[in-house]
């Protein structure tokens, strides 16, 4: 019998650890070749690891909660055949001097692993792969590889942020599971660093959330994983960002007259609805070709101008959690293919169908309050974009319209909106343009645009 190393596969380009959620099989369970084995989740998207072979399971490496790299062995299925593809082989070779050419090694512990990954990978299931560094990878990235510690997204971005090396990382004592670094490790060690680094200036006073005390009839839930995430993203984004909002009313009448025209003749003839915001997004990316400082990130004091223009969509979940897909290239998208994008990323996040690159490489987004009768919001920038645009909901207004003939009174779409933006690199006076951009598109608005 042979044994086979089911690894923790790639993700996806950001995607470096997950979450082992549950183990679908136990030690002793019977896999065929594509039963899941486990459920994972990162901190974009949830995920199943199939089995690329047939056999049986006979050990898994971690618990339930535990982050495991990109990489590494998550558990070992025995399979029919000689030979032993488990790097507890190569231990007990090395113990008893008897070590097996370089060659006859490869053919036993790399060969078949590589010729069942790419049937399967060519089948478009996840596989097992075999660890490989990037052609083209950041120095931060590479010294963190380096580390036999993990650190969450957030730990990075913080440290990132503030100039901590992977190596005083390493050296911080962890709070949390297992020994492993928290945020609050890593804020009390800046602190710690501030003081010692300018004793005669006070430093600014930690924040600590105020005791919450319960009363007789409260309900106390543990918040689920994904709220977590979303949790600790939102503090870190108003932790790293100024945020400054600007708003803009926009009327939308020839959209509002298009879209009635169209849409009974649009399902018919694609199966699918069209919603106003394709539309959105559509002006939203044409006025970041015209203002591409919106379209950037923040590395420490430098700007990082994005050529490719991402759009995310915030997309509410049946659970009531929030997930972000990616439209990208959405500048060159015409609109019915702005349209088809949307649909599908909408409708596959609804089911938990999202690929991890669906969600990832976002440059900007935008979110839309008027799904649920907002008139407005003033949303938390996705870091590490410097800008979010939100839509809000359309209502019939009167309003005083310029004719050659004087002022008159008319009833139209009126909606508003709303630019959240980092104030490190956005001004008042760029998010204004921007947003009168947007503004522009969509009240120049064409009643015979065809899609």
């Amino acid at each position: 019998m042979a044994k086979f190393e089911i690894i923790m596969p790639k993700l996806g380009e950001s995607i470096i650890e997950a979450t082992i959620t549950r183990w679908v099989k136990q030690a002793g369970d019977t896999v065929e070749e594509d039963d899941s084995i486990v459920e994972i989740a990162t901190d974009k998207v949830d995920s199943e690891i199939p089995s690329p072979v047939e056999g049986k399971l006979v050990e898994t490496l971690y618990n339930e909660g535990d982050v495991v790299a990109v990489g590494k062995v998550i558990a070992i299925v025995e399979i029919e055949g000689e030979g032993d593809t488990s790097s507890e082989d190569t231990t007990s070779e090395e113990t008893s001097g008897e070590k097996a050419p370089e060659k006859d090694k490869e053919k036993s512990a790399e060969s078949k692993v590589e010729d069942i990954n790419k049937e399967a990978a060519d089948a478009g299931g996840v596989a097992a792969e075999k660890k490989e560094a990037p052609k083209e990878e950041s120095q931060p990235a590479k010294e963190f590889a380096d580390s036999d510690k993990f650190y969450s997204p957030l730990v990075k971005s913080i440290a990132k942020t503030e100039g901590i090396s992977v190596s005083e990382l390493d050296s911080l004592e962890g709070s949390g599971k297992d020994g492993r670094v928290t945020k609050d490790d890593v804020l009390a060690y800046l602190d710690r660093r501030g003081k010692e680094a300018a004793p005669s200036k006070p430093s600014a006073p930690s924040v600590t959330p105020p005791k919450v005390d319960t009363t007789a009839g409260d309900q106390v839930v543990e918040m689920d994983r994904m709220r977590k995430l979303i949790a600790d993203h939102m503090v870190m984004s108003k932790q790293v960002s100024p945020h400054v909002t600007s708003f803009i009313d926009v009327d939308v009448t020839n959209i509002v007259n298009w879209r009635n025209k169209v849409k009974d003749s649009f399902l018919k003839r694609e199966g699918e609805k069209v919603t106003f915001t394709p539309i959105f997004m559509d002006a939203a990316a044409k006025a970041l070709k015209d203002y591409p400082q919106v379209n950037a990130s923040v590395d420490g004091y430098k700007i990082i101008y994005r050529k490719k223009v991402n759009i995310g969509m915030a997309t509410a979940l049946p659970d009531g959690n929030l997930i972000v897909p990616v439209v990208k290239n959405a500048d060159e998208k015409s609109l019915l293919g702005m349209v088809k994008a949307v649909n599908d990323l909408a409708a596959r996040a609804r089911n938990n169908k999202l690929d991890p690159d669906d969600i990832a490489g976002a440059t900007f987004t935008t979110t839309n309050f008027g799904s649920f009768d907002s008139l407005t919001g003033t949303p938390i920038i996705n870091q590490p974009q410097v800008a979010i645009m939100g839509i809000g909901a359309i209502r019939k207004k009167p309003v005083v319209l310029e004719t050659p003939q004087g002022d008159v009174i008319a009833i139209r779409h009126i909606m508003i909106l709303s630019l959240a933006y980092d104030h490190r690199i956005v001004d008042g006076a760029l998010g204004g343009m921007y947003l009168k951009r947007v503004k522009e598109l969509l009240e120049s608005f064409s009643e015979d645009t065809h899609i």
